[in-house]
């Protein structure tokens, strides 16, 4: 150690020898130029921290001006809905019957469970009254939590009870609408996140939101269906795919990267315990992660862990839902499995081999996949003997043309509009408004990226991710969006339900496609040579134009829609509620359209013996026999059917009966159909015969003595007729 330090010293003492041995001017000389020197490097430090100050503080203000119009953007999208429900039903001037009669179809039997808990003495009895359910199928039992996905009306019911001040402030309508609008705020506010976090600036946030706002004949639909599920839980969709977004890029924050990742867990969460058709959704997401993992285009840890969260997020809501089977036996989870299997595979694969072989190696893991899916979906299915959701299979391959369509359950879904293929009408309106051209070509020209992308992936010799370099290294959401968009457009055109995962993709892509960077410096680049400022710049003109452009297009007609008042008016369906409340026992059941038992159930508290969930098998069964009211059927065979399920009273419209017929899908040609009959004004057909009973909801209005000993009319208005079921003949 001390030889050591006394080399060091002798070294020291030698330079400074060197220096004292040197001319004295010339020591001066070096003086005054490292003072002068210093007097440079401390300006130039100086100016250095001025343009950081300076860049920081123009750094804070873009982004906080970004929030602003975030926040802007938001608000008016909540005050939009929240005004155009008003202006059409008049809300807050109506009866309490009324608006619950406005919550039509299942949107009614939801927000029932939310009047009742409201409503009952306890939580607890009302929580209690849910699991031990004797009203919805009368006069079965069930457990409606289990059955159906209703806890955002529990966690509404719970916090407008318990939160002081709510039950002044609001009316419990009120508190359960608002919140939903609250919701659709958030879901505005993570499309402008994700458009901002793809393109690099605001703008593109702020013209996602105006596409989705001014688009809202495509895009959403919760001013008219506020209680259905998917109002819930489309939010919570975007809000994942938002921290997605952010999360498949390179995060350098640890704590961010934290905060991502519980957002993704609990916004996945939160989809999938508010919709019944939460497995469809996050298939379609968890195919469009194995398309990114089957081409190395997104980091496999990272897409390791979003299948991970959707298999907790499932898990989870199984076991809140008292271990409801078809979550066990969907695809969702074995499909899951599979990509990580597979995944675990390609650690393995040999990378010095022929593109050729590659190629062929891609298209075996897809059936390799699906293969897997299958074996475990099947296995798990046979082990808990489930069949609840065979009828959509069954839908699936009749829609298609691969099975006949004269089964009930599935004409019944193949003669609903919603599941209709798209029309051509979403995509003129789309394009008078701007969006859907520049989605089409911003996507055209992503799904080429990725090919291009793809070949570049093939062509590497190793699996170092340092010498993983394509187009999208940089950007690996833009190719997750790309390909997650295929998947929603693919059944977008074939549901037309559907098409509220598919629009909103639009409106985010059409906006990156206008402003993102490389985009730009592509296009300018054919002409001369950019600075990132120049490209900057015009980017941004482009997209404040294309705002001014979708303004002056759209923004009259969403005055003239602002401005258009009207007023809810169903008076012969609110002298039946009244009636049913007034002249029925409270313990009276019924039995009627889907439709219509579940305002029903909500305005009066009857029991009802089906309603418009139609996901349970046995629910689907019982659902078919009480609906041969509307079919050709003998008095004493309906009669039998209505006191096989404690039916007290039915419910026959004839909107329902006497209904022109449509392509046979009126109500009374698919009962015809699936009896093997031919149906009102049908031709001939192979395996279907002419029926010489007449059908029942009509000739029982004529009150001829076979009828009139089992059923006797009660009430009758234009709409409506009310028949009592006698217990035994006159």
């Amino acid at each position: 150690m001390r030889t050591g330090d006394n080399q060091s010293s002798m070294r020291h003492r030698k330079k400074y020898k060197l220096h004292s041995s040197q001319d004295l001017s010339s020591v001066g000389q070096q003086l005054h130029r490292h003072e002068y020197e210093s007097e440079s490097d401390s300006t130039s430090c100086s100016r250095d921290e001025a343009n950081v100050a300076q860049g920081f503080l123009f750094w804070w203000i873009k982004n906080i001006t970004g929030v602003i119009f975030m926040l802007i953007c938001g608000c008016c999208h909540g005050y939009f809905v929240r005004t155009k429900h008003e202006n059409t039903l008049w809300f807050s001037s109506i009866e309490e019957v009324e608006r619950e009669i406005s919550f039509r179809t299942e949107s009614g039997l939801y927000y029932s469970y939310y009047k009742q808990l409201v409503g009952s003495p306890s939580i607890f009895e009302g929580i209690h009254s849910l699991t031990h359910d004797n009203i919805t199928e009368h006069p079965d039992n069930i457990n409606v939590l289990a059955r159906m996905n209703i806890y955002q009306e529990v966690f509404l019911a719970v916090i407008y009870r318990t939160l002081p001040g709510l039950q002044n402030l609001f009316q419990p309508v009120y508190f359960y609408i608002n919140t939903v609008f609250a919701l659709h705020i958030l879901l505005v506010i993570a499309l402008y996140t994700m458009a901002w976090i793809m393109s690099g600036t605001w703008l593109a946030g702020a013209l996602t939101a105006m596409f989705y706002i001014f688009n809202k004949a495509d895009t959403t639909r919760v001013e008219s269906y506020i209680p259905l599920r998917e109002s819930f839980s489309l939010p919570f969709l975007w809000i994942q795919l938002a921290a997605v977004t952010v999360y498949f890029r390179e995060i350098k924050s640890q704590k961010l990267q934290f905060i991502t990742k519980n957002v993704i867990l609990c916004s996945t969460f939160l989809f999938a315990v508010t919709w019944q058709f939460n497995q469809f959704a996050l298939l379609l997401q968890s195919f469009s992660l194995f398309g990114v993992q089957l081409l190395r285009l997104v980091n496999h840890q990272k897409i390791l862990f979003i299948y991970i969260a959707q298999g907790v997020s499932m898990l989870a809501v199984c076991t809140i839902q008292f271990f409801n089977p078809m979550i066990l036996s969907g695809l969702l989870l074995s499909f899951i499995v599979s990509c990580i299997i597979v995944m675990w595979i390609q650690k393995y694969e040999m990378l010095d081999c022929c593109l050729s072989w590659k190629i062929l190696r891609l298209f075996f893991y897809i059936l390799l996949v699906f293969f897997l899916a299958l074996v475990f979906n099947r296995s798990i299915k046979f082990l808990i003997q489930q069949e609840a959701d065979e009828h959509i299979n069954r839908f699936v391959l009749s829609k298609f043309g691969f099975k006949s369509s004269r089964d009930f359950d599935v004409r019944l879904y193949l003669c609903n509009g919603a599941f209709e293929f798209i029309t051509f009408d979403v995509f003129e309106r789309l394009t008078a408004n701007l969006v859907f051209p520049l989605y089409a070509i911003t996507h055209v020209v992503l799904l080429i990226l990725v090919c291009v992308a793809t070949l570049q992936n093939l062509r590497r010799r190793s699996l170092s991710e340092a010498e993983c370099t394509h187009i999208f290294s940089d950007c690996p959401e833009l190719a997750y969006h790309a390909v997650q968009a295929v998947f929603f457009g693919a059944v977008a055109v074939i549901a037309i339900r559907m098409k509220y995962f598919w629009t909103p993709c639009m409106c985010v892509l059409a906006s990156v496609g206008l402003s993102n960077y490389q985009s730009c410096y592509w296009v300018l680049s054919r002409v001369f040579s950019p600075s990132r400022k120049v490209c900057d710049i015009l980017r941004n003109v482009a997209v404040i134009l294309a705002s001014i452009a979708l303004l002056f297009k759209a923004l009259p007609g969403i005055m003239t829609e602002l401005q258009t008042l009207l007023e809810f008016y169903d008076p012969d369906t609110v002298e039946l509620m009244e009636w049913i409340k007034s002249d029925t026992s409270v313990n009276a059941s019924f039995t009627g359209s889907m439709q219509l038992l579940a305002g029903v159930k909500l305005c009066t508290g009857r029991p009802i013996t089906n309603h418009p969930h139609y996901e349970d098998k046995h629910l689907r069964q019982k659902t078919k026999e009480l609906y041969q009211i509307y079919g050709r059927r003998l008095p004493e065979e309906v009669h039998t059917i209505l006191r096989k399920y404690s039916s007290d009273y039915i419910i026959l419209e004839d909107s329902i009966c006497l209904a022109p017929t449509k392509d046979g899908c009126r109500l009374p040609d698919l009962i015809d159909i699936d009896r093997g009959e031919i149906p009102d004004f049908g031709s001939e057909e192979e395996g279907l015969t002419r029926s010489k009973i007449p059908r029942f909801c009509h000739q029982i209005r004529y009150g001829e003595k076979e009828y009139s000993k089992y059923f006797m009319l009660v009430f009758e208005n234009k709409t409506f007729r009310v028949y009592k079921v006698l217990q035994s003949r006159l």
